[in-house]
């Protein structure tokens, strides 16, 4: 995709956020806007930097993430195509409080304070779709943090690997109970239509990093899933023959 002939306007318009917008308010939005190309381990920001704008991942791939005191990476969030981040701190007025850098070559579109909160100014409608999105983050981190807290590694790699599964799918919600381990005593998911076929965007150790486990955990955990004839892995890209019994897989 070549940057200077991106429809800016009509890419804004298929977006949850904007897609109530008229075609003048997506002119106008569109102009406070800036497409950038990056290349692969290019920084999009870097922690204490002024936050003026929040960002669209077009194409490729961004990872948020912290450094430790003692120099260790910490994956906060994954952000691929179609996805936004750094709304809630662009409002603030605050520095930016993590890194982002591209994980993949990738088209990143940069909406400024200045133009959204000209905007909101204009119409609050506009104003309530954006808290919802922050909503949205907010329930995703807090839903994050409770999953660290309460569930098992191998928890949450079953939960990473089964993360696709279609909402409107009839096994869709019991497959999610079960890898929770929320399932009711005695009671199983039922059997999927079709096997699932799972590409990791990113690096083992990336993903590890996400999930807050560390990279050989990560890797013997899938390991056992595939002794276990579970799933069967090609280098990033892995099978799922039976999604159900992967999702009532016994953890401790």
């Amino acid at each position: 995709m070549e940057a200077r002939n991106f429809d800016v306007p009509r890419y804004l318009s298929v977006l949850p956020l904007f897609q109530e917008m008229s075609p003048d308010e997506l002119k106008r939005l569109a102009e406070g806007c800036r497409l950038r190309r990056l290349t692969r381990g290019e920084d999009v920001f870097r922690l204490g930097e002024p936050c003026e704008e929040f960002h669209v991942t077009v194409v490729g791939q961004v990872k948020l993430f912290a450094i430790s005191p003692a120099g260790q990476e910490k994956v906060i969030e994954l952000i691929g195509p179609g996805n936004t981040f750094a709304e809630a701190l662009m409002f603030t007025g605050k520095p930016y409080i993590v890194n982002a850098q591209a994980l993949a070559d990738t088209l990143l579109l940069s909406v400024s304070k200045q133009a959204v909160l000209a905007e909101i100014e204009r119409d609050s409608r506009f104003a309530l779709r954006m808290l919802a999105g922050i909503s949205r983050r907010l329930h995703g981190l807090i839903h994050d943090v409770q999953a660290y807290a309460l569930h098992s590694g191998m928890q949450r790699v079953i939960g990473y690997l089964l993360r696709d599964l279609p909402e409107d799918a009839d096994d869709a919600a019991e497959m999610t109970l079960a890898a929770a381990g929320a399932l009711p005593p005695g009671r199983d998911a039922r059997p999927p239509a079709r096997e699932m076929r799972v590409s990791l965007p990113v690096s083992k150790a990336t993903i590890a990093s996400r999930l807050s486990l560390t990279p050989e955990y990560f890797s013997r955990v899938l390991h056992e899933l595939e002794a276990e004839g579970l799933i069967a892995i090609d280098k990033r890209d892995i099978r799922i023959p039976d999604p159900a019994r992967l999702a009532g897989y016994p953890v401790q």
